[in-house]
């Protein structure tokens, strides 16, 4: 007899993020799920997703795209809006959560889950120092944080539906996507590519401080296993710690980076990378044309005040996995062998040379 179950239909909102790329990716190509993204840009990559273009603050549109494109039976929410106002960053975020999740339960009377992604600000760590290891269960730090205000929507809206909710808190994801500048090994290599050109060491742009303190990451392809196995067997209701299951000092990792590209890692030298390369457009050009590389413009190929912020966090940043390790989740990556792999991507790809 032949098996007709239909396969999970997977509603991906920020689908060509750093986050939402690989989910979107890993869930269509590898896994055969129905996958619907959202995203304002097409995709410039082949894959069985089907992308939309959809603006999250207009809760009609919104809805009306969802009806058509639906029914879903899961829910993965990594869309965001940076704003300097933490005030409408709470509004905004608040509200494309508000129109995607109620757009997508009309158009589905199947919905099961809701997978929203968070992160370790969370527990503070954009303020300075914060317990560690932070657990899930940890007191919240002084609002504004649109985090708490998400999950709270979520939280009531799940009261007495069929669907629910479960918050993944990953830290610093680190993967391949193009046009994204939040991705921290997208701004080390392209770091490097800049110091190689000038003939300069790959120093440490940050603090001494920082330097020897114990720091994690999260993979996307780790973070997409993680996914799935909280759309399908984590407890609704509640929140998991995401990473790749190890932690590193940057002293020991830095080297390996630098041994890596065949370059002298120098002596660490804080400085301020958003302000060192804020002059560095027309020479990212000349390396672009001479290496024929992907025409990425230089405001979007690294996000270098996210660099100057981990760089410069001068206490250890960890979060506890028991908690997803104990519920099931175990697979582990080695965060070292990670940036090395992704720079090798990175080159491959003819992101940098």
């Amino acid at each position: 007899m032949t098996d007709t179950k239909q396969p999970p239909h997977a509603l991906v909102a920020g689908g060509l993020g750093v986050i939402g790329r690989n989910v979107a990716t890993y869930l269509a190509d590898t896994l055969g799920w129905q996958v619907t993204a959202l995203s304002r840009r097409a995709p410039d990559f082949d894959t069985r997703a089907r992308y939309l273009s959809v603006d999250l603050l207009d809760a009609e549109t919104t809805r009306g795209e969802l009806e058509r494109a639906g029914p879903f039976t899961h829910v993965f929410y990594a869309a965001y809006q940076e704003h300097d106002d933490p005030v409408q960053q709470v509004e905004t975020n608040l509200a494309m959560l508000r129109n995607c999740v109620t757009g997508a339960e009309a158009a589905s009377s199947g919905l099961q889950r809701v997978v929203l992604y968070e992160g370790a600000k969370y527990y503070g760590a954009h303020l300075g120092a914060f317990p560690t290891p932070a657990c899930e269960d940890d007191p919240r730090v002084m609002p504004p944080m649109f985090y708490y205000d998400q999950e709270d929507w979520l939280a009531q809206a799940a009261r007495g539906k069929a669907w629910d909710a479960v918050y993944l808190r990953p830290d610093v994801v680190c993967g391949f996507a193009i046009g994204n500048p939040m991705n921290l090994a997208m701004v080390i290599a392209v770091y490097a590519a800049i110091c190689k050109e000038l003939d300069l060491p790959l120093r440490f742009p940050g603090t001494a401080t920082c330097y020897g303190k114990l720091a994690q990451v999260t993979d996307t392809a780790q973070l997409a296993h993680g996914s799935v196995w909280a759309a399908e067997q984590g407890k609704g209701g509640r929140a998991y710690n995401l990473t790749n299951g190890d932690i590193f000092r940057w002293s020991r990792l830095w080297k390996r980076i630098a041994a890596h590209l065949d370059m002298n890692p120098g002596e660490p030298m804080p400085i301020s990378l958003s302000e060192m390369m804020a002059d560095k457009a027309p020479l990212w050009e000349k390396i672009k044309k001479r290496y024929g590389l992907v025409d990425v413009p230089f405001d979007k190929i690294a996000a270098w005040d996210f660099g100057d912020f981990i760089f410069h966090s001068d206490w250890d940043v960890i979060t506890s996995t028991t908690r997803i390790r104990q519920a099931g989740f175990t697979r582990t990556v080695d965060s070292e062998e990670m940036f090395l792999r992704l720079i090798d991507e990175f080159k491959e790809r003819k992101v940098i040379p």
